[in-house]
């Protein structure tokens, strides 16, 4: 029986702890995050592989642009194929202040067929609001390019998008107000067992009564006295204040690559479990029929014949014992002698019977 080779992750010694985590890894402040930015804009230069004259909305484009630059063109004579209209994308961090430069990301929005060589030309980048936070222009690096010639072409990753790093200037900061009173921690993975052990950690690292957590996501902290002018340092010490945390026990597969990974906390119940599987083949022939020699009547008929074999594994079935850690799950799983993608709808099915105690995600 072959044996199988499973991914499992998170590999743990049974009732051994789990490593602590710092809290900057497992939760982030209330009103601090980043804000994305989007923006059109049109990319110059291109070696032939712009948007054709079929994509209207690059035409008006270029129009509008060279209106605004005192030169009038009707966009329907636009006949140009170094250029492109793209989309452009940023994220403003929180806390960035005018004159600070991002990376954008910039996507074909036509058919171009590359934006290789192009230059990103001035291009206003707003938030949901409306409002104008950065401004964005340079040289596209793609990491790819598409080459063509008499019908053939070859291509090396995604050219019809790219990056311009350092692109784009902020206009406007996005400075958050922390308050004067409690800060707020959020968990990013909502855990009951998680926040109450956050809220002990502070309040062991910044005073009795600190911290209090409201629910599985919400972590209320009162500012200490030491710190009331201080929340930088605050921010600073609360990061860095490690903790237990507890997670759901899960096991993700993905059918596409044949993966399964299982983290720390799976527990497999006692189960029986048989497999079969079921191979199914069709081969095509084709059978030659002509004439005997020397007929005046009668032609040569070609004619396909198909072969359909089916054949069925004959498997007994398998006692899987309880386990009490990752370790153990793969020698039990091992015992199956099934690959990888069968393993993905057996553990479908032990999940259905209640056989272990953890989320199946598939991917």
């Amino acid at each position: 029986m072959p044996r199988l080779c499973v991914l499992l992750l998170l590999l743990a010694a049974s009732g051994a702890r789990a490593t602590p985590v710092r809290l900057k890894e497992l939760a982030e402040v209330a009103g601090v995050r980043d804000n994305d930015l989007l923006g059109y804009g049109l990319v110059v230069g291109l070696n032939g592989t712009g948007d054709t004259e079929r994509i209207l909305f690059t035409q008006q484009s270029l129009s509008g642009m060279l209106g605004r630059l005192g030169i009038r063109v009707d966009p329907r004579e636009v006949r140009a194929r170094n250029v492109a209209a793209v989309m452009v994308t940023a994220r403003l961090p929180t806390f960035a202040r005018a004159g600070s430069r991002l990376d954008v990301v910039v996507s074909s929005l036509g058919n171009a067929r590359s934006l290789a060589g192009g230059t990103l030309l001035l291009t206003p980048l707003t938030a949901p609001d409306g409002a104008v936070y950065a401004v964005a222009q340079g040289p596209v690096q793609t990491g790819g390019y598409e080459v063509s010639a008499a019908g053939s072409f070859t291509a090396k990753n995604q050219p019809n998008s790219g990056r311009v790093p350092r692109a784009a200037v902020v206009e406007k900061a996005v400075v958050p107000d922390l308050g004067n009173g409690p800060l707020l921690l959020s968990l990013k993975a909502p855990d009951f067992t998680t926040a109450s052990r956050v809220a002990i950690a502070l309040d062991t690292a910044l005073g009795k009564g600190t911290a209090r957590a409201l629910d599985p996501v919400s972590i209320e902290v009162k500012i200490p006295e030491a710190f009331k002018d201080d929340k930088v340092g605050l921010l600073s010490r609360i990061e860095l204040v490690e903790v237990d945390a507890d997670r759901r026990a899960r096991i993700a597969v993905s059918e596409r690559t044949g993966t399964v990974v299982a983290g720390e906390g799976v527990r497999l119940r006692p189960v029986a479990v048989a497999h079969g599987g079921l191979r199914v083949s069709v081969t095509t022939e084709t059978v030659v029929s002509q004439p005997a020699p020397f007929a005046r009547v009668g032609r040569t008929v070609a004619s396909p014949f198909a072969t359909v074999g089916a054949e069925e594994d004959s498997r007994k079935a398998v006692a899987l014992p309880g386990t009490a850690s990752v370790e153990d799950l793969a020698k039990a799983l091992n015992l199956l002698g099934a690959t990888p993608r069968d393993l993905i709808a057996i553990l479908q099915a032990m999940k259905a019977a209640g056989a272990f105690d953890a989320d199946l995600e598939v991917l």
